[in-house]
């Protein structure tokens, strides 16, 4: 008799980053964010539309699943609620009533609201926030044991976490407490150099080489006491964020000698030493915790998640450190990777499967279109817009490669858009706008008037794996996920490196991403550069594309040259009549603003 399969789906939403993820006898098949299909940044509604792609890519329906699991426990969170309002009362009304507002209605009611909403008559799980995180860093690695280190905002008390794996049991040793949190005071930080909260830390992380990190170190080193532990602990009488409506308060605006900066206002050379010190205080609270976890055990292996583990600088500063032989950071490190932790938990944890290699051996696991739905979709385009589109086809691999190989060296900014959408923030070579990392005009020509973005961001390079350390100082570790930063050791690749000479690389190979490592091998053989820009299909305050109505958009309202969907090549040179539908405005009024 056949052995029936394990269907386990996890879940996370209500926060922010809403996902779902799809795991069958121990292997992650299908994960995507809500976001990519409602087109609403960072959505936190519950990922109906994800749920459903999940379980259609398989020829599943929600009777088929055994277990749905849940990223977090509502309950532990809600008294974690109440005891800081009761705590800190009477100063937290306003925002009392207003949290009590989305508990009472929705956030205490998560299981009767999955059972609604999907129709599913089935038991519900749940798991604690920051097991979530560890599960989905190490039953996502290849590792069979691991230090784990987890560090977010906040779980339902935990801010941080120690633990290890061994096979499949998986135990979280050492917490820090609720208000004591790293990611929360990057979060508050963000909120006072003009940035949104839980969405543009990583603008803050980009701004900091522009920094002094010494002008405001006296000025840190009263927000947070680090110990030799990694342990630390924030002074609360600077920030608000237990009981106000504001991350900070007055105390913190004496402190930093103003008030937050307005998104409105031009950046100074203040907001940008403040950066600086955060980024280095956070690498600094980072490594000590790291150092400790390694003291605790014995492992050589480092697996790390929760949102500050997308501080791909931090991660460079481990790598340096040699404290671990192999790291492995979950792709999806935020809330949106809690749903493939909250099923691999379920899977090894409490049914007692043996862990594989890996749950999750890669990123591309959203949506994929074939070459006859693009067609028809570029045929319904022509009859709804009531244009003729030229486009080509080309259906030999090694040619599509070639060719656009060919157009990135004679500088042409490619929209790429290939398989499976990838999961997680970063964009891995499925759903990437391309171009030529030689060319130091690119770095603002792609910010500017492509992303539409502040033009101190800097530009992430792929590079072949077997050439990554002829440009960059990765010591031999591989950088899939874009989640290590490492100095530029070559300078012919000036659109790529930051203004500290370094970058946030990404390395690839053959096995992962066979289309998109042959392309950047044909521009390699093409020009002798194994490298090129690599950054997120997407514009300004929009998720990454995910279908090829998204990508078109994309490619009609900026300025990119070529947008290859699949085996199909189309150009604005050829199609000049693209140009009437250009309409950047809403993008340059935001990035005004911004």
């Amino acid at each position: 008799m056949l052995r029936e399969r394990t269907v386990i789906l996890g879940i996370s939403c209500f926060y922010h980053d809403a996902a779902a993820a799809l795991l069958i006898d121990g292997i992650i098949v299908a994960a995507a964010q809500e976001e990519r299909f409602t087109r609403i940044k960072h959505d936190e509604s519950f990922p109906l539309h994800a749920v459903r792609y999940c379980l259609d890519s398989q020829g599943l329906s929600i009777n088929d699943v055994d277990h749905v699991v849940f990223y977090d426990k509502p309950i532990l969170k809600f008294e974690r609620i109440l005891q800081t309002y009761i705590r800190t009362w009477p100063r937290g009304l306003k925002s009392f009533l207003m949290a009590m507002r989305v508990w009472l209605k929705q956030k205490l009611w998560i299981e009767y609201e999955i059972a609604k909403k999907l129709q599913y008559g089935g038991r519900i799980l749940f798991t604690e926030h920051h097991y979530a995180h560890a599960a989905s860093a190490y039953y996502a690695s290849d590792f069979q044991d691991s230090v784990i280190v987890t560090i977010d905002g906040v779980g339902e008390w935990d801010t941080t976490t120690i633990g290890h794996g061994k096979d499949n049991q998986l135990v979280l040793t050492h917490a820090i407490h609720f208000p004591h949190s790293l990611g929360l005071l990057y979060s508050a930080l963000t909120y006072y150099l003009g940035f949104k909260v839980n969405s543009a830390e990583y603008k803050v992380m980009g701004l900091a080489p522009y920094g002094n990190p010494d002008v405001y170190e006296k000025a840190f080193r009263k927000l947070i006491t680090i110990n030799d532990d990694g342990s630390y602990t924030l002074n609360m009488e600077y920030f608000s964020y237990e009981c106000g409506l504001t991350m900070t308060n007055k105390r913190f605006d004496d402190l930093f000698g103003g008030t937050p900066r307005s998104p409105e206002s031009p950046l100074t050379q203040r907001e940008k030493d403040i950066a600086a010190s955060l980024q280095k205080i956070t690498e600094e609270a980072v490594l000590r915790i790291v150092a400790h976890a390694r003291a605790l055990y014995p492992s050589k292996n480092l697996c790390m998640a929760g949102g500050v583990a997308l501080n791909c600088v931090a991660n460079g500063k481990i790598l340096q450190a040699h404290l671990f032989d192999s790291i492995y950071v979950q792709p999806a490190s935020g809330d949106a990777g809690g749903a493939v932790g909250a099923a691999c938990y379920v899977y090894f944890d409490v049914l007692k499967n043996p862990k594989r290699k890996s749950a999750m051996p890669h990123a591309f696991l959203g949506p994929s279109f074939s070459n006859d739905e693009i067609e028809q979709f570029l045929q319904d385009e022509m009859a709804r817009k009531g244009i003729t589109l030229h486009y080509e086809r080309i259906d030999d691999e090694k040619e599509l490669c070639s060719y656009t190989a060919q157009l990135l060296a004679d500088n042409n900014v490619v929209g790429w858009f290939q398989g499976r959408m990838e999961f997680g923030p970063r964009a891995l070579g499925a759903r990437s706008i391309i171009a030529d990392a030689r060319k130091k005009g690119n770095w603002q020509r792609v910010n500017l008037k492509i992303k539409f973005r502040e033009s101190f961001r800097p530009f992430a390079p792929t590079v072949l794996e077997e050439h990554a350390d002829e440009y960059f100082g990765l010591g031999g570790h591989p950088s899939p996920y874009m989640l290590l930063v490492a100095r530029v050791m070559n300078e012919s690749v000036p659109a790529v490196t930051h203004v500290d000479r370094s970058a946030r690389v990404q390395t690839i190979n053959r096995k992962d991403n066979q289309r998109y490592y042959d392309m950047v091998s044909a521009f390699y053989d093409l020009t002798g550069c194994p490298v090129v820009i690599n950054t997120s299909f997407n514009v300004r305050s929009e998720p990454i594309v995910c279908s090829p109505q998204d990508a078109f958009n994309s490619f009609l309202h900026t300025d990119i040259d070529y947008l290859i969907l699949g085996n199909y090549s189309i150009s604005k040179k050829d199609n000049p009549s693209l140009q009437r539908f250009k309409n950047t405005d809403h993008y340059l009024r935001e990035f005004e603003l911004d």
